[in-house]
């Protein structure tokens, strides 16, 4: 089959496109035929290379994906070959303790495709059988594709971990993101007030143009005091910072008190100053938030069908397009999703 490869650690120059042998599925697997796939901010720090991550080259990359259930291993009883399907692509082990209480991301195990073990940018990935749901019928493979990673994440951000609330305001760091376009939907379709943040003005306008109630260019104005201003001196229920060092002293001035920061990564370094007087004096919560869980997934699906939303996608391209595709994310040239056609 064809797949995007990465042959060693290093630049989008180690990526390829080559013939890999078809994997197979093992019990409770399935094995899907890939007709779309999206790309995420994970694919590039998997070709960087990250402390701890040691693959077996070539390694294919990619999370999310969507497609036809090709072929089902023994034992797998939930779907059938010729089920059009939608990846979750966070993988747990399903017996330790955490995965009996359903938080799946705590898994000890707990690995994702691309990143792991191989994924989806390629003609056809194996997964667990209860890794796929059923597409939904709204839905096109592209869509389901741009929303697994993002949406799952967004999700357990705002609604499990942040515990958000209609009315309240919510501050959303870089938007243009997958995750940060995604969490400006979910909040925006629970009746949140969003303000979100960039570097580009094109950027900001989109964003209020699908909704969201304030935008900052970062780089034309003071972030705090503009929050401070918008919201009559109070500052903002919660931030969604998956920034890290560059950002993290600015979430925690725009907080009201008794206010939430909720990370999911950490793009610009993973070590900010602590500010840990401000913390406890203003009683604010510090809030961590890795993918999500099973049950979960099919929560956002369901959410989305009500709420009527669907991804924002930025362009297509072919799998063959992979490495452009690669740098257009590098680069940070979108606003939502870069998606791959395969099938």
């Amino acid at each position: 089959m064809k797949a995007l490869v990465l042959k060693a650690h290093g630049e989008i120059d180690q990526v390829a496109l080559e013939e890999v042998e078809t994997p197979k599925p093992k019990r409770g697997e399935v094995l899907v035929n890939i007709k779309a796939a999206a790309l995420n901010h994970l694919d590039l720090w998997v070709v960087q290379g990250m402390p701890g991550l040691k693959l077996q080259f070539p390694h294919v990359l990619g999370a999310d994906g969507s497609g036809v259930v090709a072929q089902v291993g023994e034992g797998v009883t939930r779907v059938k070959r010729g089920d059009p399907v939608m990846i979750n692509p966070g993988l747990s082990c399903g017996t330790c303790e955490y995965c009996e209480m359903g938080e799946h991301s705590l898994c000890p195990k707990f690995s994702i495709l691309g990143e792991h073990v191989p994924g989806t940018f390629a003609e056809y990935v194996a997964v667990p059988e209860t890794n796929v749901l059923a597409l939904p019928k709204a839905s096109s493979y592209e869509e389901a594709a741009a929303s697994s990673l993002v949406f799952l994440t967004a999700w357990r951000m705002l609604v499990t971990r942040g515990r958000i609330k209609p009315s309240e305001t919510i501050l959303i760091h870089g938007i243009g993101g997958g995750v940060s376009v995604a969490c400006m939907q979910i909040a925006l379709a629970a009746g949140l007030r969003a303000i979100v943040t960039s570097s580009s003005t094109d950027k900001v306008e989109r964003a209020m143009g699908l909704g969201a109630h304030f935008g900052i260019n970062y780089k034309l104005k003071d972030v705090a005091k503009e929050v401070r201003e918008l919201t009559n001196g109070q500052g903002v229920d919660a931030v969604v910072d998956s920034v890290g060092e560059q950002t993290w002293g600015t979430s925690l001035k725009c907080l009201k008190r008794g206010g939430r920061l909720v990370t999911c990564g950490a793009t610009t370094g993973g070590n900010p100053p602590a500010d840990i007087n401000r913390i406890f004096w203003n009683q604010i919560s510090i809030i961590g938030s890795t993918m999500g869980s099973m049950s979960e997934f099919r929560e956002f699906v369901r959410f989305m069908g009500i709420k009527k939303i669907r991804p924002i996608i930025h362009r297509f391209y072919s799998l063959e397009e992979g490495t452009t595709a690669l740098e257009d994310l590098k680069n940070q040239r979108q606003f939502g999703k870069i998606v791959l056609n395969i099938g």
